[in-house]
């Protein structure tokens, strides 16, 4: 885990600490060749520079989120936008994580994917990726 996001996860408190450290061992272990850095404040994981997976403190909880999970047809995951293809779920306790569900959506989130990593360049433009 990089140092950073163990920083991150050591900041909250014990309930949320235990879902984020979770969290990022299992996408870890599920993304090995992700590049995972502290972007935008919270831990995000990258496949060739483009954002797949990360996790947020809010209000409701701590927040997991795939940048194209609005494809992967998830009912456990809640999309919010139009013009992005996020999606993603909160959980305040280790124990209301899926692990069988979450696995499953970071097979997805190697598989489908929208190109982030070039959007400023596309003037604002998501294409999907052909993986």
């Amino acid at each position: 885990m990089h140092p950073d996001i163990k920083t991150y996860n050591a900041q909250q408190d014990p309930a949320h600490r235990e879902v984020c450290d979770l969290l990022a061992q299992e996408i870890g272990k599920a993304l090995p060749k992700a590049e995972s850095k502290i972007w935008h404040a919270h831990p995000v994981w990258f496949l060739d520079g483009n954002p797949i997976a990360g996790y947020s403190k809010q209000k409701p909880g701590i927040r997991l989120m795939f940048w194209s999970g609005a494809d992967f047809e998830e009912a456990g995951l809640n999309v919010t936008g139009k013009k992005f293809k996020d999606a993603s779920v909160f959980f305040n306790d280790a124990s209301e994580v899926p692990l069988r569900d979450l696995r499953r959506w970071l097979k997805k989130a190697q598989t489908i994917q929208w190109d982030y990593k070039n959007l400023i360049t596309r003037k604002g433009k998501l294409l999907k990726l052909e993986l």
